[in-house]
């Protein structure tokens, strides 16, 4: 099983370290979302440089572009994309689900790309062999994400994901049996060939027999009693952790994540899946027992010029900001902040530069994974209720 370790209790949060294949994550922490194998606008150098620890790539884009046998090839997903540092996939479920003419049996999901309209199908066994092939050291179970929000279509979904665990289990265990290791007794060696009838032969850099993780994803919306229910099915089952899916309300978050967190086991991990544009996301999703997060917003709302400051978001490209010469924020240390003004911003951003997006997704990236960082120390400092009230009292007035 994946190796988590708690460090320290405070009610429902904690503060811990997950060790994977490659390397340990601190915990909470907030994973970069690196949708296709990339964080838009940024290298993984500089995503190394501001502090993330871990990316999490989207099943879904990697099966459409380039292909998960292009990613084997290149030795998996830490090699292909120069990141050696812990690696996540998501099933690509909630992508997936919001195409529109998609065709769901129990066997199956049938769609079309959003990118040339190619036919595809995934079923649970294949999203399993899909994930173990783009080679992340954790993975999540493939699951039904209902568009409706009727509560009957929520709780027939949350019943098929349920199938879909089992059936995703069995095929993750099943592939763990059927793959054997050259290099060192420990397996650990640099050059590593993963051998195994379904996937044929190729370079990994990582670790141990068993290589890969499985999250299984709690569903329910926003139904508590539904939650509650799949929170016991997912506890109960033989995975490595678990992620928190679906849709989510921003005034019912913290009675879910209590629901939820009350139930699943405190001895594995937990990952708030999509969350962390708002900053009170993050101090909620700890603060009830979540221990890692990862989302878009903060990268894309860079690229549009909304910036993060400790005293709320700024819209860079506003009038006023031409002949502010000023720091964006003074007190951070990302290399935007440290060399770069905001009327520099503004000018990049209204001339259309690119340098605009790299420079404004770096600061906005290395806000989130600092905020995290902190909220981490507060917990182990035992300030976290005043580090939280001051700090949401100046961000949202």
């Amino acid at each position: 099983m994946l190796k988590f370790d708690i460090e320290k209790r405070d009610g429902l949060a904690r503060v811990g370290v997950i060790h994977t294949p490659h390397g340990d994550i601190k915990t909470p922490a907030f994973v970069g979302a690196a949708t296709r194998a990339t964080v838009k606008a940024l290298t993984m150098k500089q995503m190394n440089e501001l502090g993330s620890q871990a990316i999490l790539a989207n099943t879904y884009h990697l099966i459409l572009r380039p292909g998960v046998e292009l990613i084997k090839e290149a030795g998996g997903l830490a090699e292909f994309c120069s990141w050696h540092k812990p690696t996540f996939t998501d099933s690509g479920g909630f992508q997936i689900f919001s195409l529109p003419d998609v065709k769901i049996t129990e066997e199956s999901v049938k769609f079309k790309s959003h990118i040339d309209g190619a036919n595809f199908e995934i079923t649970p066994e294949s999203s399993m062999q899909a994930q173990w092939a783009i080679g992340a050291d954790i993975h999540m179970a493939f699951d039904h994400l209902a568009k409706s929000e009727d509560k009957k279509d929520m709780e027939e979904a949350m019943h098929r994901t349920h199938r879909w665990l089992d059936r995703c289990v069995a095929e993750h265990q099943r592939i763990i049996k059927d793959v054997t290791w050259a290099g060192d007794e420990t397996g650990r060696g640099p050059q590593n060939v993963l051998r195994s009838k379904n996937f044929g032969e190729g370079k990994v850099s990582a670790g141990p027999a068993q290589m890969q993780y499985l999250y299984a994803v709690v569903q329910g919306g926003t139904f508590n009693d539904l939650r509650a229910k799949s929170a016991k099915y997912c506890a109960g089952q033989p995975v490595d952790g678990f992620g928190i899916g679906g849709v989510f309300t921003a005034d019912g978050m913290d009675e879910m994540l209590k629901t939820v967190n009350s139930i699943l086991p405190e001895d594995k991990p937990r990952h708030l899946l999509g969350m962390g544009q708002e900053p009170l996301d993050l101090f909620v999703g700890a603060e009830f027992g979540c221990d890692t997060f990862d989302c878009v917003g903060p990268t894309r709302m860079a690229r549009n010029g909304s910036l993060y400051t400790y005293d709320g978001r700024i819209n860079i490209k506003n009038a006023k900001y031409t002949h502010d010469f000023s720091q964006l924020m003074p007190d951070c240390d990302c290399e935007c902040c440290k060399n770069y003004t905001k009327a520099y911003l503004h000018h990049l951003f209204k001339t259309d530069e690119i340098t605009a997006k790299v420079l404004a997704s770096i600061h906005n990236e290395h806000f989130v994974v600092s905020v995290t960082d902190q909220i981490r120390q507060s917990l182990l400092d035992g300030t976290f209720q005043n580090y939280k009230k001051s700090f949401l009292a100046r961000y949202y007035k």
